[in-house]
């Protein structure tokens, strides 16, 4: 039988979501979110929405892929650019499915803040840029 502490948490957490708005608030949010990735993805030529047809494009698991001619494996380079972020306690498990396509997956529920989105998206900057120099050093 489940404790009455998982019935509490399951009240506080309907709770909150009544207070941002419900449903509607919670769609709002991972709106917001996405639409940060979105943004951030037209303003940087090395990145895109695996998802090509903005009509199956999620809300809350956007998955990215690497655009850049210097990648030459992009699994390996997904992989390296997620762990560089890990490191610094930036985003953890951003990393494609095994047998999905190589790339990022972000989540974006409503749950979380855009202002933390908006938060990692420079340090994504970044992680591709060491990327890229690492690769350019290595040959």
């Amino acid at each position: 039988t489940p404790a009455m502490r998982t019935f509490e948490d399951y009240l506080q957490a309907l709770d909150w979501a009544r207070s941002i708005g419900g449903l509607t608030g919670l769609m709002a949010r991972a709106d917001a979110n996405a639409q940060a990735i979105f943004d951030f993805c037209v303003a940087n030529d090395w990145i895109d929405n695996l998802a090509e047809d903005p009509a199956t494009r999620s809300n809350t698991s956007v998955c990215l892929k690497f655009t850049d001619d210097r990648i030459p494996d992009g699994a390996v380079f997904a992989k390296a650019v997620a762990k560089r972020l890990e490191a610094e306690g930036v985003a953890l498990d951003i990393g494609a499915y095994r047998d999905a396509p190589a790339g990022l997956r972000i989540w974006c529920g409503g749950t979380v803040e855009t202002s933390d989105i908006e938060a990692m998206l420079p340090w994504l900057d970044w992680a591709f840029h060491a990327e890229i120099e690492a690769l350019a050093q290595a040959a």
